[in-house]
């Protein structure tokens, strides 16, 4: 009734005393007030619940975050969002830098431990400890155990590759989530997403080459962890259905910490004073970056912030050509930019669908 008084004042008087809902009531209150068919009025009514909805669906809340989101501020998202990759940037260059004289093992057992604090310290704050508690640990387990091998891989990738070739092939991850999710989901993918897809990887190609000459088999291992990432995000995906964001990276977080920890007897370097600040220093900008970007899926829709993440490919040539004195060729770029392409034409795709699935759902009672 409400939205039928809004767009149709007069026909529908406002003090008119019919109280309906949406959907076919509304229908029928147009009839009633403006002599229409059945089917007319019916017509109209779909209209005007589109508008509606359109009017009121909120931007969908990123996986990440538990928070309540605050009011929209596009600058501020933005601000965060580039903080948060810039973050993500220097850390990849710190790990790059320690991985010549520590194991990726180290490296990544002192990141679980601050992602240990971090995810009680946010558990604490919003919602108690007691969200901690899961009837779920063997979907932590599988999620913890992808994303061990995801860091691993991306890691290994990080020692033997330059920088900015590590992050670009990376950028793949978004190819492999579209074709996951049909097996893995039961989503259905059009013929729009799937030409993005294969135009991606020829991006992909380009970039590795192949069967040139020059190809790296090293090139394999981020390519390998775009893959891995991707079939995490999916185990995240279906965990979040029943559990906390907070909750997910605990369990991630304490199960990778404990492999670390596991692997320390064997591989175990104790770290000059340099190294050690670096190795904490990595362990804070991991949790930097994930309060930041959560502030920023505060404010903002996924929708908006996701382009920017491509932000990490510049960040990270710039820090290859500062401290390695790696310059990327014209087939890294030339590759890269035909798979970020496809990964922001898949996001606005999904985006322009989600719109639609919403526009068309059914009406609250």
């Amino acid at each position: 009734m409400r939205f039928a008084v809004r767009h149709y004042p007069n026909v529908i008087p406002a003090n008119a005393g019919i109280h309906c809902s949406t959907g076919t009531d509304a229908a029928r209150c147009i009839l009633a007030f403006a002599g229409m068919t059945p089917r007319e009025a019916a017509g109209a009514a779909r209209r005007l619940r589109r508008r509606e909805l359109a009017a009121k669906v909120p931007a969908a809340a990123p996986m990440t975050s538990s928070l309540p989101r605050l009011h929209f501020a596009p600058g501020k998202a933005i601000a965060y969002s580039l903080s948060a990759i810039l973050c993500l940037a220097v850390l990849d260059a710190q790990v790059k830098w320690l991985a010549a004289d520590y194991a990726i093992t180290q490296i990544a057992f002192l990141r679980y431990v601050v992602g240990v604090v971090l995810a009680v310290a946010v558990a604490a704050r919003h919602g108690g400890l007691r969200q901690l508690r899961t009837r779920r640990p063997f979907g932590h387990a599988l999620r913890s155990l992808l994303n061990i091998a995801t860091m691993l891989t991306f890691y290994a990738a990080l020692q033997r590759l330059p920088l900015a070739d590590v992050i670009a092939i990376a950028f793949a991850a978004p190819l492999f989530m579209t074709v996951l999710s049909v097996p893995l989901l039961g989503e259905r993918v059009g013929i729009r997403r799937w030409s993005a897809v294969i135009v991606g990887f020829v991006g992909v190609l380009i970039m590795t080459r192949p069967g040139a000459g020059v190809f790296d088999p090293a090139a394999l291992l981020p390519l390998s962890a775009a893959l891995l990432y991707a079939v995490a995000m999916i185990a995240i995906r279906k965990l979040s259905h029943s559990e906390p964001a907070a909750t997910i990276v605990f369990y991630f977080t304490v199960i990778g910490a404990t492999a670390g920890a596991l692997s320390l007897p064997f591989q175990w370097h104790t770290p000059d004073a340099v190294g050690l600040a670096t190795l904490v220093g990595i362990g804070l900008l991991g949790g930097g970056a994930q309060i930041t970007m959560t502030l920023a899926f505060r404010v903002a829709p996924v929708a908006l912030l996701a382009p920017f993440g491509y932000a990490g490919l510049v960040f990270a040539m710039g820090f290859g050509y500062l401290i390695w004195g790696e310059v990327p060729d014209a087939y890294l770029l030339l590759g890269a930019a035909i798979v970020v392409g496809s990964g922001l034409y898949i996001l606005h795709r999904e985006t322009t669908l989600a719109r639609r699935r919403a526009m068309v759902a059914p009406a609250p009672v």
